[in-house]
């Protein structure tokens, strides 16, 4: 049985009466009469929301409540790293609700702290410079021996692990993690809402000369990471680099010392995610859906990676919005707004199955709408009702009169249904931009 379609069938509500109860009520009557659950049955309290009933990918199966059915014992609210890191480890998979209250910050002690002893950068950059060892072999030697392990150091510090059966909030509208990298592994059944993450910067990112024809500095650490994890929601977020943009970032070796690396990763066989009014901004690498083309992750990935990306506003970005191979996703309702920076927004990968439908583009007269599509590999997509500068637009048309060197196949070969409602594409900028992000949760 086609569950996508089951599920659709089952969620085909009007919207009328939906409107008229969140007019009375609020959006968390929205939300609650979109997944036919009377309103008085449901808290108001975001920690018990739990995702409708089919919206998107996360809501397939046995759907996403996260840690919704916590008992008090099991609530916990943090204000520092050390406290966020203990309540995610308490109680195994049991169900638990973590509130984070205000800022929390995984690097307050600054990079130093995670040095190996013998660690100095000013000798790394010495040794290493491309004038002395070349461009040809990979580095080697105590600097980056030592290197490696002030990573390790840091690798160990600033990830946090989230077990099954949790709902991960911010209260009001000023809760953040910066300096970290939430990792969701191999678990099922996760909520992420309402907070403002700032991408980790690596303290640490490798020289690798052999890395194109010039080197280039690779980093570790995405803001957050779903990996080999279902039924995961990722709710009312806002991703930036906030203090340390790429172009705040010093340059050795003629290269950009690179410290970032995604905003959100979704890789490693993961499977049934929605992500939904979240705000990514001002970054260069946002999303990778899928990590590799090699065959051994063919294996893991075909079949899985079934990603519903709505009401979203990606601003600023560079490219990966997102990056797709093997994976279902559906794309709809997303407010993209370039800048001169602008690279491309959906990236065609290895045996995609991308639908980018009802979304709307925000262009400046220097970018052409032939950008918004990338071509990495042959997968033929489904692009329809899109607009850009408020005229509807086919995007595969456009990019393949103007880049015929890669030219796109239409018909992604299934159709997405699991959607509580479709906005206008025309209207969608206006929704998007004033009720995406952290901090305006319902």
């Amino acid at each position: 049985m086609n569950t996508q379609k089951w599920h659709g069938h089952a969620t085909a509500w009007s919207v009328t009466a939906t409107r008229r109860t969140a007019a009375l009520m609020g959006c968390t009557a929205l939300v609650l009469a979109v997944a036919g659950i009377p309103a008085q049955a449901q808290s108001r309290e975001p920690g018990r929301q739990t995702l409708a009933a089919g919206d998107g990918w996360a809501s397939d199966g046995t759907g996403t409540t996260g840690g919704s059915a916590a008992g008090a014992a099991r609530i916990h609210t943090v204000t520092t790293w050390a406290e966020f890191r203990a309540a995610l480890a308490a109680d195994g998979s049991a169900p638990k609700i973590i509130k984070v209250k205000g800022t929390i910050d995984a690097n307050a002690d600054g990079c130093d702290s995670f040095a190996a002893p013998g660690y100095d950068f000013d000798r790394y950059l010495a040794d290493y410079d491309p004038a002395v060892w070349g461009y040809d072999q990979v580095v080697s030697g105590e600097q980056e021996d030592l290197r490696a392990a002030s990573a390790a150091n840091q690798d160990t510090a600033m990830k946090a692990y989230v077990p099954a059966n949790t709902t991960i909030v911010g209260i009001g509208r000023d809760a953040g993690i910066k300096g970290a990298s939430l990792q969701i592994k191999d678990v099922d059944n996760v909520i992420v809402r309402n907070l403002a993450f700032e991408s980790p910067l690596d303290c640490f990112p490798q020289w690798d000369p052999t890395d194109g024809d010039t080197g280039n500095w690779n980093s570790e650490y995405d803001s957050a990471v779903v990996y080999g994890a279902t039924h995961v929601w990722l709710d009312h977020n806002t991703f930036t680099d906030g203090d340390h943009p790429d172009s705040s970032l010093p340059t050795y070796y003629g290269r950009i010392y690179e410290q970032h690396d995604g905003e959100l990763d979704i890789v490693k066989g993961a499977d049934y995610v929605t992500a939904s009014w979240n705000v990514f901004a001002d970054h260069d690498k946002t999303i990778l859906i899928g990590n590799s083309d090699s065959a051994a992750t063919a294996a893991v990935d075909r079949g899985h990676l079934k990603v519903t990306l709505h009401h979203n506003l990606f601003t600023g970005l560079v490219e990966r919005a997102p990056r797709v191979r093997f994976g279902q996703v559906d794309s709809y309702n997303n407010h993209f707004v370039a800048d001169s920076t602008y690279g491309y927004s959906y990236g065609i990968g290895m045996e995609s199955q991308l639908v980018a439908e009802h979304n709307a583009f925000t262009l400046p007269d220097s970018v052409s709408a032939a950008l918004i599509l990338k071509k990495w590999k042959e997968a033929p997509l489904t692009a329809a009702d899109n607009y850009v500068n408020g005229v509807r637009t086919d995007l595969i048309a456009v990019h393949n009169a103007e880049i015929p060197a890669e030219t796109l196949q239409s018909g992604a070969g299934w159709t997405p249904v699991l959607r509580t409602k479709v906005d206008p594409p025309r209207a969608v900028p206006g929704i998007v931009d004033h009720r995406a992000g952290a901090g305006k949760i319902c």
